[in-house]
């Protein structure tokens, strides 16, 4: 269903148990900027009430999930600390930018969608395997309650791509970005982070 071309490496299941905190607290910020995503659509484009609507929906819904990661690392008597960098996000939007396929308003608006999908369909694919492979039961049923959101994200940010992408190529751009993609996953699946 999502489409990515290269699936995470499952031994990041035994990195990931090993530093629990780090992957909580990379987690609770990979919310919050989800949220600030979202909020950022509404600002650049308020023409299309049925984004807004969809961004406040996703907003709400982030700013809930960042509220269950941060009580989660409460629970375990843990702290959430700094934000961390994210290099693969870095990746993806460097990919974008520097792609051929930044000129219009359209085109532009096109590759932020394609970039908010592709993490959040990234995302749910860790949280899936997370629900069926990490040892810590409590986390285990928490990553299942939260791999159907990201899946719903990942088709919504999609869906207006293609909606909005007047006279883009969407389709063949998406299929770029995926293998872009799946050949970064070589280097990522190593850390202790969501999509490190």
């Amino acid at each position: 269903m999502l489409g990515l071309k290269m699936a995470t490496d499952p031994r990041w299941v035994n990195i990931v148990e090993k530093n629990i905190q780090e992957i909580l607290i990379d987690h609770a910020f990979c919310e919050q900027k989800a949220a600030s995503n979202a909020i950022s659509m509404i600002v650049q484009y308020p023409q299309y009430p049925d984004l807004v609507d969809a961004m406040t929906a996703i907003c709400q819904e982030e700013m809930e999930h960042f509220h269950m990661v941060h009580q989660k690392l409460q629970e375990r008597g843990l702290t959430l600390g700094f934000e961390r960098k994210d290099p693969y996000v870095h990746d993806l939007s460097d990919y974008l930018k520097k792609s051929k396929n930044t000129g219009s308003r359209a085109s532009h608006f096109v590759n932020q969608m394609l970039f908010a999908a592709m993490i959040e369909a990234r995302s749910c694919e860790r949280f899936k395997i997370l629900s069926e492979e990490i040892n810590d039961e409590d986390l285990r049923v928490f990553y299942r309650s939260l791999m159907e959101s990201e899946a719903r994200h990942y088709t919504t940010f999609l869906g207006f791509a293609r909606k909005y992408g007047e006279e883009i190529p969407v389709e063949e751009r998406w299929t770029d970005f995926l293998e872009f993609e799946s050949s970064l996953m070589e280097k990522y699946g190593k850390n202790e982070t969501m999509h490190g």
